[in-house]
C-alpha cells in the first residue's frame, strides 16, 4: 500500500493511537530500524521503472550492507550476550532478544534479495545480453577452453586445506569465498574427511566466457567445483559446497602497543581472524555437510543463510558499470560547474567576495581540489591545514597536500586512522604526507576525527587572510559524484578564526576554545543542539514554531525527547532521515506534530541540514554530524551556520524539495514500518534528486545569460 502525500493510513493499534504499557515504546530499535533502512534500498532494485544495471547495483549495494551490518552490529551484540550482559536498549530489548528478531528480518530480507536476483533482474540481463550461466550451460568447447584456464591460472595459486586431527581447522579469511569438500573417509573410520578450497583474492570472480557475442559469465567457484580432481588426486569427492565467513570487524586496543598507529595496524591484522558472526552457504548443502560445517565454525542455526544462488552478491557491481548499454542505466547526471567560480578571474577574488555554495554532486567537486591543488603552488600561500576521514584511492587531495609540503609550506593533516574499513588506505596516504614533510597527526584516540575542514592561510597586500572550506561530506573525489553533501567557502574572518582554534584544539594541548560560529563534538555539539531545539520550544508559546531537519540517522534518545517535548508543545517538525530513526512519529500526544520522510534514490543522501525558524529570524546549519551518540559524544565533528542570506535562502528551498518527493519518498508510520509516497489526484510527480540535477542546470543558463559581475572583495572585519 502507498501513501500519497501527505496522507496517513488509519490508526491500527496501541502503539499508533499513543498508549504505552512502559516508555521503551516510546522507541524504535536501532537495529531493526537499520534494517527497515536496507529494505527500502532492496526496494530500488524491485522497482521496476528502475533501469536494470542500477537495479543489480542496488542489490550489490544491500548485500554490502548486510555485510557491514553482520561485522560491526550484529558482532557488537553477540560480544553483549557472550558477556552475560542484559541491559536493555531504550526499546526495551536485550541483546539476545534483538539478535532473534534481527535474524527473523534479515534471514527476510536475505530471501527478497536472492528471488529478486535471481528470478528478475539477472534473468531480465540475460534477455538484454548480460548472462551469468551454469556449468551445465556450457558448449563442449566452452568447457575445454575453462578447463586449459584451470590449469594455465588457478590451478597454481590455490591451495588445498586438509582438516583432520593433525591439521585443524583453519581461520578463514573474513568474507572470502570458500569450497567446503567432503572426501571419503579414512579406512576404518565413519566420518568423510573435510578439506576447504579458498578462491584466491587475486582472481575475478566473474570469468568472462569465449563464443557469445554478448557478455557472458561464469562464476569461478563453478569452474573450480568442477576441477578438483587435481588438488585432491587418487581422492573420491563426495560432495562439494560453497560458503563464507562473515567476521567480527571491531578494533580492541589494549593499550600495550608503542604507538595508536601500531596498535590499528595489529588490531587490523587481528580483523581477518576474529570471531565468526554469519555462515552463509549455498542451499543445496547437505544436512551432514552442513553440520559439520557449523560444528567447525562455531556458529548456530539462526548465524546460518541459505543461498539459493550466487554467494556475496557485492561482486556484481563490477556488472553494474557496463558500458554500452545506455538503455539498462540511468540517465547521465554530469556535475555543472559553479557559476560564481566561473565568473570570477581566480578562486581567491571569488571567495573573498562571497560565501559560496557547493551541491554535491549536482555541481562539480572540482572547486575543493582546485582550492588544495591553488594553495600548493601559490607562493602567497603560507600554511594548509585539512581534516581526513575516507579518502580516495591515488587521492588528488592527497597529491595536493604532498606538493604543498614539499613546496614548503606549512602542512598539517589530522587523519582519521579509525574509518572503519578505510584504514589501510588511510595509513598508506598519510605516511605518502609525512614522507613530504607535512605534519600529522595520527587521529586522536578515543575519539574519531570525523569533521570535514580545510584552512588555507595566504598573504595578502593587506594582509594574512584566512580561506575555508567546510563540508558535510569527505574529501573524496570519487563518492563526490555518488552522495549528496554541501560544502561552504568563505573568507569570513570569523570563520577563519574558528578554524584555527579547531586546528590548535586537536594539535596542541588547547583548551576547548570558545568559538564564534562553530559548535564541536564531544565538547559542546549536544549542548548546542539541545539548545535549538528547547529555544525553538520556548518559541511556540508566542507563536509559529518550526524545525526542519535533515540527517542520515536519528538515534540519540535525549534529542529524541527534546523532539517529543517540542511537538507536545505545537512545534511543527519536519524530518529527511535517510537511515536509522529511532523516533516514533505521529502518535497523538506525544509526536503528531513530527513528520519523518526517507529518501532513497541513485545518490545517497549524506548531507546534514538544520534549519530553526527561530521567531522568524530563521537558522541554517550544516553539519559533519548525524544525531546519534557516537556523533555527539566519541567522535570530533563539526556544526557550522549559514549566513549569507542568499544561501540561507537556497538551503531553504532545497529542504522543502525533500518533502515534495512523492516518486522515492517514504513516510515513517509509528509503527516503524515505511509507506511509500504517491501522487496525489492532479499532482505533478517530484523526484527530488532529479530536481536538484534541473535546477543546477538551470542556474548555470540565468548565470551565463546575465553579464560579467564587478566583484568588489569584502573586508575583513
Amino acid at each position: 500500500m502507498s501513501v500519497s502525500a501527505g496522507q496517513w493510513p488509519e490508526e491500527r493499534d496501541g502503539h499508533e493511537k499513543g498508549i504505552f504499557m512502559d516508555a521503551s515504546q516510546k522507541f524504535i530499535n536501532r537495529e531493526l530500524g537499520w534494517l527497515s533502512f536496507n529494505e527500502q534500498v532492496l526496494e530500488e532494485a524491485l522497482d521496476p521503472e528502475v533501469p536494470l544495471l542500477e537495479r543489480l547495483r542496488f542489490l550489490s549495494i544491500v548485500a554490502n550492507n548486510l555485510d557491514e551490518f553482520f561485522m560491526v552490529r550484529v558482532a557488537e551484540l553477540k560480544r553483549q550476550e557472550a558477556e552475560g550482559d542484559r541491559e536493555r536498549c531504550p526499546a526495551g530489548m536485550t541483546a539476545e532478544e534483538q539478535l532473534a528478531a534481527i535474524s527473523v528480518r534479515a534471514h527476510a530480507l536475505v530471501e527478497r534479495t536472492i528471488e529478486c536476483a535471481m528470478k528478475d533482474v539477472l534473468s531480465n540481463l540475460a534477455r538484454q545480453g548480460i548472462r551469468l550461466y551454469a556449468w551445465e550451460e556450457l558448449t563442449e568447447a566452452q568447457r575445454s577452453h575453462l578447463t586449459r584456464l584451470f590449469h594455465e591460472r588457478f590451478f597454481p595459486v590455490l591451495t588445498p586445506l586438509a582438516i583432520d586431527p593433525a591439521h585443524p581447522f583453519p581461520i578463514l579469511q573474513n568474507l572470502r569465498l570458500n569450497l567446503g569438500v567432503l572426501l571419503d573417509p579414512k579406512e576404518g573410520e565413519a566420518e568423510p574427511r573435510l578439506a576447504i578450497v579458498q578462491l584466491p583474492a587475486a582472481i575475478p570472480r566473474l570469468i568472462d566466457l569465449p563464443g557469445y557475442q554478448t557478455h557472458a559469465y561464469l562464476c569461478l567457484e563453478e569452474i573450480l567445483r568442477h576441477h578438483l580432481t587435481p588438488l585432491f588426486p587418487a581422492q573420491n569427492i563426495l560432495d562439494v559446497a560453497a560458503f563464507r565467513i562473515t567476521r567480527d570487524s571491531e578494533l580492541d586496543f589494549d593499550g600495550d602497543a608503542p604507538s595508536f598507529l601500531a596498535a590499528v595496524e595489529s588490531e587490523l591484522r587481528k580483523r581477518r581472524t576474529n570471531h565468526p558472526v554469519r555462515l552463509e552457504v549455498e542451499a543445496s548443502i547437505r544436512p551432514q555437510f552442513l553440520a559439520i560445517l557449523q560444528a567447525r565454525i562455531g556458529l548456530g542455526d539462526p548465524d546460518v543463510y541459505r543461498i539459493p544462488g550466487p554467494l556475496d552478491l557485492s561482486a556484481f557491481f563490477q556488472l553494474a558499470d557496463l558500458s554500452g548499454f545506455d538503455a539498462l542505466h540511468y540517465e547521465p547526471f554530469p556535475p555543472q560547474p559553479v557559476p560564481e567560480l566561473e565568473d570570477s578571474e581566480d578562486l581567491w577574488t571569488a571567495i573573498r567576495t562571497q560565501d559560496i555554495l557547493l551541491h554535491h554532486p549536482y555541481e562539480t567537486f572540482d572547486p575543493v581540489t582546485e582550492l588544495l591543488k591553488t594553495a600548493a603552488r601559490d607562493p602567497n600561500v603560507l600554511a594548509i591545514k585539512q581534516t581526513l576521514y575516507r579518502t580516495s584511492r591515488n587521492s588528488p587531495i592527497i597529491e595536493a597536500l604532498t606538493e604543498a609540503a614539499r613546496n614548503g609550506k606549512q602542512v598539517c593533516v589530522v587523519v582519521e586512522l579509525m574509518a572503519r574499513f578505510d584504514e589501510e588506505r588511510n595509513i598508506e596516504g598519510a605516511r605518502r604526507l609525512e614522507e613530504a614533510g607535512a605534519h600529522v597527526i595520527w587521529g586522536i584516540v578515543g575519539l574519531k576525527t570525523h569533521a570535514k575542514i580545510c584552512l588555507v592561510v595566504r598573504r595578502e597586500p593587506e594582509g594574512v587572510r584566512r580561506y575555508v572550506h567546510l563540508s558535510t561530506g569527505n574529501y573524496n573525489e570519487r563518492t563526490a559524484r555518488l552522495y549528496t553533501d554541501l560544502g561552504l567557502l568563505t573568507a569570513d574572518e570569523r570563520f577563519g578564526q574558528d578554524a584555527s582554534n579547531f586546528f590548535n584544539a586537536l594539535t596542541g594541548y588547547s583548551d576547548v576554545p570558545a568559538f564564534h560560529h562553530f559548535a564541536m563534538a564531544p565538547y559542546n555539539l549536544r549542548e548546542r543542539l539541545l539548545g535549538l531545539v528547547k529555544r525553538e520550544t520556548r518559541w511556540a508559546k508566542d507563536g509559529p514554531a518550526s524545525m526542519t531537519l535533515k540527517m542520515n540517522s536519528l538515534v540519540d534518545d535525549d534529542l529524541i525527547e527534546a523532539l517529543y517535548e517540542a511537538s507536545q508543545a505545537g512545534v511543527k517538525i519536519r524530518m529527511n532521515v535517510r537511515g536509522i530513526c529511532c523516533l516514533r512519529p505521529g502518535i497523538p500526544g506525544l509526536s503528531e506534530n513530527i513528520e519523518v520522510v526517507s529518501i532513497i534514490d541513485r545518490f545517497l543522501e549524506h548531507a546534514r541540514i538544520y534549519h530553526f525558524h527561530n521567531g522568524g529570524e530563521d537558522e541554517v546549519y550544516l553539519a559533519s554530524a548525524d544525531w546519534m551518540p557516537r556523533n555527539l559524544d566519541r567522535r570530533i565533528e563539526l556544526l557550522f551556520p549559514v549566513r549569507d542570506g542568499r544561501l540561507k535562502q537556497k538551503l531553504l528551498e532545497n529542504l522543502e524539495v525533500y518533502f515534495r518527493d512523492n516518486r522515492n519518498g517514504r513516510v515513517l508510520m509509528p509503527d516503524g514500518t515505511y509507506r511509500r509516497r504517491q501522487p496525489g489526484p492532479g499532482e505533478p510527480v517530484t523526484r527530488c534528486q532529479v530536481a536538484f540535477h534541473q535546477a543546477a542546470i538551470e542556474q548555470r543558463r540565468r548565470r551565463a545569460r546575465r553579464p560579467p559581475l564587478q566583484l568588489v572583495p569584502r573586508s575583513q572585519s
